[in-house]
């Protein structure tokens, strides 16, 4: 990888990891640069619209990280119940390490931009239908009818979204295993 290649990618993981460890507000392009260990002038030449642009790409590429992680845990088994589980002990197992979102959601970065930055809120809203149409497809693919799928899957948005949420505030990862048993009963009601 070239140096010029190198360092935009730098800032850009870096600034991925901060802001979904810390949202949007708290940090600042300073710490992304010091992080980062990137040359100062290199975060202007690469972003030129500066903290929103980088935010922007950063929201793009945590979304393509999170989204190519939940497909390879549905993968792994054709059973929804079982492959929906599968996933929630993926995340379950990223909250053990630490309560962090990095590579789990980008939920704080949304609801923090939602109310004063349109170009992020979009960012976000399509972050969160890429999942839900993955989650939709997993249905899909086992027969359910379309319309089922597409409201189940973001019922399942809903419900792993949530229990993320009051996972980390808890400390607790109890909310992600109740959602896997519920969404397991759920489920079951349509076979």
């Amino acid at each position: 990888m070239n140096t010029k290649t190198d360092s935009r990618e730098k800032i850009l993981t870096t600034a991925v990891k901060l802001f979904q460890i810390k949202g949007f507000n708290a940090v600042g392009l300073n710490e992304i640069l010091k992080e980062s260990n990137a040359p100062k002038g290199s975060l202007y030449y690469y972003f030129p619209n500066g903290k929103e642009e980088l935010a922007l790409e950063a929201i793009k590429l945590a979304s393509e990280f999170i989204e190519k992680k939940v497909k390879t845990s549905l993968d792994k088994y054709s059973d929804p119940i079982r492959a929906f589980q599968y996933n929630i002990e993926n995340i379950i197992e990223c909250l053990n390490k630490e309560y962090k979102l990095d590579g789990i959601s980008i939920s704080l970065l949304a609801l923090e931009t939602h109310l004063h930055n349109e170009l992020l809120r979009e960012a976000c809203k399509d972050a969160f239908s890429a999942l839900q149409n993955i989650y939709a497809d997993k249905l899909i693919q086992n027969g359910f009818p379309k319309e089922t799928a597409e409201g189940l899957g973001m019922t399942i948005q809903l419900m792993i979204e949530g229990a993320i949420t009051l996972s980390v505030t808890k400390k607790d990862t109890s909310p992600l295993q109740e959602v896997s048993k519920q969404l397991s009963i759920l489920l079951k009601s349509y076979i």
